[in-house]
């Protein structure tokens, strides 16, 4: 059964639930005073906050947003949360359980991707390479973003699923945009394109001469790839702008979906005036969301599980409805 994050809570403290139906534009006429929510932007990407606002669903609101700056991935961004130095994080599901275990009080606001048939992590390999399946990882060079986050999660599970050790491959950290270049110079043996970095991996397909060994749905099946967290004393200071925030957000990961061709051009401009390369956004194929941002319990207890069996998370400290909406109106935290 989903559950809709239209209904889930970002604290105790916002009262009267999270999302209204139907928004044709900004929730409420400003009833609180003006709200920065700073933040970290992903290279060749966006996020749904990003697109709302570019969009106008925050004219009048009072929030504004901020860019202070590029997050290599994932963890980068949720130690830049717990620092205090941005207002809003944005991380692999996975990554978000280990930081709320390890005491960082945050909330899991919107899911930021999913991976599905349209939407996923592919790891690419030059034509002619030797490596044909996961099995020939193991003992090779893999490119990803960052450690500790969905592709290096993903490598593991991969790894684990045919018995061989998760360890078995080698892991290095390559920015998004040297990804391809570093490919084809032959400096690593694989290259991780993450789901949200479809403009990237367009581009490496176009310029031919690579193939996809496997891929995160092939391994994890389709479910939310990460999720956009606050903290949760931003969230009990700023509970409307918090609600209207998500809002917000989710409405323009609905138009995406459903206007792809005119959500590419506005990621064009937003590429462009970040001083980088706007074409790419021809590639770009969505944030693979469900229709309303809908979240299934499946989408963090995979990971939990996950989490448990490495020994990296207690048995039985978290569950799907911790982090999700509870019908009685409480959200635990840690």
């Amino acid at each position: 059964m989903a559950v809709s994050l239209r209904a889930l809570r970002l604290s105790a403290f916002v009262a009267g639930g999270l999302f209204a139906a139907g928004l044709t534009g900004p929730a409420f006429a400003q009833s609180f005073e003006p709200v920065t929510f700073r933040y970290l932007a992903s290279h060749g990407s966006v996020s749904p906050h990003e697109l709302a606002y570019e969009l106008g669903y925050f004219e009048g609101s009072g929030i504004e947003l901020e860019n202070v700056g590029y997050a290599g991935g994932g963890p980068e961004s949720l130690f830049a949360l717990a620092s205090g130095s941005v207002d809003i994080g944005s991380a692999a599901t996975a990554a978000v359980i280990n930081s709320i275990a390890g005491g960082n009080d945050f909330v899991a606001a919107y899911p930021s991707n999913g991976i599905n048939d349209q939407v996923q992590s592919v790891f690419y390999v030059l034509e002619d390479s030797p490596i044909k399946s996961i099995a020939d990882i193991a003992g090779k060079t893999i490119a990803v973003n960052t450690l500790g986050a969905h592709l290096d999660y993903t490598v593991r599970e991969a790894l684990h699923g045919i018995g061989l050790p998760q360890d078995a491959a080698n892991l290095v950290v390559v920015p998004g945009p040297q990804l391809e270049q570093t490919l084809r110079s032959g400096q690593v043996d694989v290259a991780a394109l993450g789901y949200w970095q479809s403009t990237f991996a367009g581009a490496l397909t176009a310029n031919g001469g690579v193939r996809g060994v496997f891929d995160d749905t092939d391994v994890l099946g389709e479910l939310a790839g990460g999720f956009i967290v606050l903290r949760r004393d931003f969230v009990e200071a700023h509970p409307e702008a918090a609600r209207d925030f998500v809002e917000q957000s989710v409405r323009a990961a609905d138009w995406s979906r459903q206007n792809p061709q005119e959500a590419r051009a506005v990621l064009a401009r937003i590429l462009s005036e970040r001083g980088e390369n706007g074409d790419l956004a021809k590639h770009w194929v969505g944030f693979g969301l469900r229709e309303g941002a809908q979240a299934v319990p499946r989408d963090l207890d995979f990971w939990i599980e996950v989490l448990e069996r490495e020994g990296s998370l207690p048995e039985g400290k978290f569950k799907a409805a911790d982090l999700l909406f509870q019908p009685n109106g409480n959200t635990k935290s840690n």
